[in-house]
């Protein structure tokens, strides 16, 4: 039977824990599809599982990674409108078609095993076909929790539409997908990025803000927001202690706002941004690539971590 490399985590207080282990390649099952993995995308919730501090559910020795682009390379006998050698990306929670995800008990590299493995199978519901385009598979895999995470952020409930404005927080994956900055704020140099916004909007704040910093940067965020506009809450990389928490209700009462939590999307969303892109041929921002193997995988979760970086890190199978 034939062998694949498959990483896993053994414990939670560093991403120096993960192994790689030697594993029968999967086959496809009747609804399934088996996939060659050519490049997985990494994300802060990855690190976040590696050090203890991901708030969600995930299982003992996990194979880590959600973000995954590849070809087919088997396709089960219950399945329709894929072919070998299709070019295809997985959806972050296997189980989403459309619709709310309901809990965090689906989501790869989590509660189930992820795609830091040369294979993989999976629902062929789970799977989205690639169009034809100039992207790399770098490219495509950095879409899936990213692209998904914005779309659902800016058409998940009240469209953006023409002329509204819109804040990044960060440089992270999320915040670089929606990038196409007319002006950037130095947090750091101007801690109070609130009443920059403020400045630059003359006065009226941003139709929308992608809040990744979570507790300790949405009083800012509140500050920055436009009346009746949206925050999509998207991460927690800074959090505050309990003591130190504004009054969210109070400040996004007081302002009309709408602040929503987004737990990345469904395969509908993600054909959404798939077709969005592909159509116009986006350039996914991919900064850095490292090569499948423990040792470089681990370079690769330290380089993420140290926050260098202005666009997404991937590892490459080929």
């Amino acid at each position: 039977m034939p062998s694949q490399a498959v990483l896993r985590l053994l414990g939670h207080d560093s991403w120096e824990q993960l192994a790689e282990f030697k594993e029968s390649v999967p086959s496809a099952g009747k609804h399934e599809v088996a996939i060659k993995v050519r490049s997985v995308a990494l994300n802060f919730r990855d690190i976040a599982i590696s050090t203890g501090k991901y708030p969600f559910p995930v299982k003992n020795n996990v194979v880590p990674g959600s973000d995954a682009a590849g070809d087919i390379v088997g396709v089960g006998e219950g399945v329709q409108g894929f072919t070998k050698g299709d070019k295809v990306i997985v959806t972050f929670d296997l189980a989403t078609l459309y619709g709310p995800i309901r809990n965090w008990n689906n989501g790869l590299g989590g509660p189930i095993d992820g795609v830091l493995r040369e294979y993989v199978a999976v629902p062929s519901t789970a799977v989205v076909k690639l169009p034809d385009s100039h992207l790399s598979y770098s490219q495509w895999a950095s879409v899936v929790c990213t692209g998904t995470t914005v779309w659902n952020s800016f058409y998940g409930n009240i469209p953006l539409k023409p002329g509204d404005t819109v804040l990044c927080l960060g440089t992270g994956g999320v915040s670089v997908t929606g990038l196409g900055a007319d002006y950037t704020i130095n947090y750091k140099t101007t801690p109070k990025w609130a009443e920059e916004v403020q400045k630059i909007t003359n006065g009226n704040g941003v139709d929308y803000i992608l809040e990744n910093g979570g507790s300790g940067t949405i009083k800012q965020s509140l500050e920055a927001v436009a009346y009746g506009g949206n925050i999509a809450v998207i991460g927690f990389l800074s959090p505050s202690l309990q003591h130190t928490m504004p009054d969210v209700a109070g400040l996004a009462l007081a302002k009309g706002v709408i602040v929503r939590g987004i737990m990345v999307g469904s395969k509908q969303l993600l054909e959404d941004a798939v077709r969005f892109i592909g159509a116009r041929n986006i350039p996914v921002p991919v900064e850095k690539t490292f090569k499948f193997g423990r040792d470089q995988v681990v370079d690769a979760y330290a380089y993420l971590a140290s926050r260098q970086h202005t666009e997404k890190v991937c590892i490459d199978f080929y």
